[in-house]
């Protein structure tokens, strides 16, 4: 299946310019701005002759029918939203080397057997709604709650009407979950996001598992008091509590860096009361977001943590308390959807080889529904998040040519 790379890298670089002009490369799930980049989208996905729809998820899915009744379909996609000042590649790269695929398809006259879906999920990052996550694949595999659609940004307005703003049906989103069984596969093209392949100059990485990732609010509360004529000693300094936590979560985490499954702990958002230079602050509310690929420690880092930490809070008179904002267990990689990657790489000639991912991704969700399975392709200096987010064309080119061989491997082997 021939890849156009030029077409590819020229796709890229346009969705990548539909960003908010004073903070590149930034469009937001929810914001007018995604919403831009998804009206490019649809007519790209009209444009090659996908039959293109919004689901009830706000999903945005192009379909290329196959051959054979009664098949389920292959899925291939990833997201157009990004991270604050976030890079040109990360899910950019999966929804477009999907589209290339599908057009390479109609173009060279053939046909799959299998349903082809390309898939770009609606609000794979943390959001605006208390840092939900992947809040398309979650609807589409029934994981989005009515608690979740209760969640609320800073202006008040709920996920659910979030949902509607984009396009998506919030009440009929119960009625068109997928159910478990109902795909045959899913596969995403992703830059690696870290250094190994870089490192190792190897083209391709074929993912093994996808990291569980679990947010907990943590608040820590002491007395807010003028800085001044407050006293040390009579001082219940909330920030003091927090640093504490914020160390010890540090140790903790970089004592498994050695392990089979390290684990990596950030606290990555904070919000002071009443954040005033003149003031002892009263209290801090801090999101811990905590990664492994092992359940059991991911499960019981915050809870071991604030036990830990409850005789030093209680030395400079403050407390801690954690709320669970958010968990999602580790997945494995099908076995199945592996071998098909290794097997098209290696018709490509494109050395491959395993690795985890670290960071957190629709198919998760997905594999409620069926097998999932992952690509990556290098990025420069591992970077990602961030506006130096870099990979080449060659490397978009070669994540789609091996995701095109995955995807005619497993039409040939899947039922």
């Amino acid at each position: 299946m021939p890849i156009d790379r030029d077409r590819l890298w020229a796709r890229l670089e346009t969705l990548s310019r539909i960003t908010e002009p004073d903070m590149p490369w930034t469009r937001r799930s929810f914001t007018p701005r995604f919403l831009e980049g998804r009206a490019w989208l649809a007519e790209e996905f009209r444009a090659v002759g996908l039959e293109t729809t919004l689901d009830a998820g706000g999903n945005l899915i192009g379909r290329l029918p196959g051959t054979e009744q009664g098949l389920r379909p292959i899925l291939i996609g990833s997201h157009s939203d990004t991270v604050p000042s976030g890079g040109r590649y990360d899910g950019m790269l999966g929804v477009l080397a999907a589209l290339e695929v599908a057009q390479s398809l109609i173009e060279s006259g053939r046909r799959l057997r299998h349903p082809l879906e390309v898939i770009d999920f609606l609000a794979e990052e943390p959001s605006e709604f208390q840092g939900l996550s992947c809040i398309g694949s979650r609807a589409m595999s029934g994981a989005l709650t009515d608690e979740h659609m209760e969640l609320r940004r800073a202006d008040g307005t709920s996920l659910r009407d979030a949902i509607t703003y984009v396009g998506g049906r919030p009440d009929q989103i119960a009625s068109e979950t997928r159910a478990a069984g109902s795909v045959a596969a899913y596969v995403e093209v992703h830059i690696e996001q870290g250094r190994m392949l870089e490192a190792e100059a190897i083209p391709l990485g074929i993912v093994t598992d996808i990291v569980g990732i679990r947010r907990e609010r943590i608040t820590v509360k002491g007395r807010a008091d003028h800085a001044g004529a407050t006293p040390m000693p009579l001082r219940s300094d909330a920030l003091v509590g927090a640093a504490k936590l914020i160390e010890r979560a540090y140790e903790k985490a970089l004592a498994t860096s050695r392990d089979v499954q390290p684990l990596v702990a950030t606290f990555g958002k904070i919000e002071i009361w009443p954040n005033a230079a003149n003031a002892v602050p009263g209290s801090v509310v801090m999101t811990l977001e905590v990664r492994c690929g092992s359940e059991a420690a991911v499960a019981a880092f915050g809870e071991q943590l604030l036990r830990e930490l409850a005789p030093a809070l209680a030395d400079v008179r403050v407390t801690a308390t954690a709320e669970r904002v958010s968990h999602v267990a580790p997945v494995a990689c099908a076995a199945s959807i592996r071998s098909a990657i290794a097997d098209a790489a290696a018709s490509c000639r494109l050395a491959a080889r395993d690795l985890p991912s670290g960071a957190g991704h629709d198919g998760v969700f997905v594999s409620r529904l069926g097998p999932v399975g992952m690509i990556f392709v290098p990025c420069l200096d591992g970077r990602s998040h961030a506006p130096e987010e870099s990979i080449e064309p060659g490397q978009a080119e070669d994540g789609a040519r091996a995701l095109a061989g995955t995807v005619d491997l497993l039409d040939e082997r899947l039922d």
